[in-house]
């Protein structure tokens, strides 16, 4: 029996890992594939991340503009809001991009399949319409 190896068998030889985003389009163009686990990983991260700063950063926008008829002295710690809204956005997308890349890089390592560079920015979309969608209360239950 062979010990297992970080690297795979199937990876081309003259194979480089893209640069981030490394969306190509029109999809059935050209294609450029992630082989390993940690890159998969690190672009699922980076678009869970950039994806997760937009939605928090338009829900900053939106709290700061609900306050554009109060009194100036509320205005004297609204500031902290854009830092607070960073600071979650960044830790909630840490622990969802890990938990995602790693665990669809997996399936696709272990089903012997290569990832295209779309499977992380669609899985980053996922994590935020997960977001999203759990951040609204469930009338009644089962």
């Amino acid at each position: 029996m062979e010990s297992p190896t970080a690297v795979r068998r199937d990876t081309p030889a003259q194979y480089t890992v893209p640069p981030f985003p490394s969306l190509f389009w029109p999809p059935q163009k050209s294609t450029i594939i992630l082989y390993e686990l940690d890159e998969m990983w690190k672009f699922t991260l980076f678009w869970t991340l950039i994806l997760y700063g937009l939605f928090h950063l338009g829900a900053v926008g939106v709290a700061l503009l609900m306050q554009g008829g109060k009194r100036m002295s509320s205005w004297k710690y609204l500031w902290l809001v854009p830092v607070v809204y960073a600071l979650i956005a960044g830790a909630e997308a840490l622990i969802a991009g890990t938990l995602v890349g790693l665990i669809v890089g997996a399936t696709y390592l272990v089903g012997g399949f290569v990832m295209s560079t779309w499977i992380p920015f669609v899985w980053g979309w996922v994590n935020v319409m997960v977001l999203i969608v759990s951040s609204f209360r469930i009338q009644g239950g089962l």
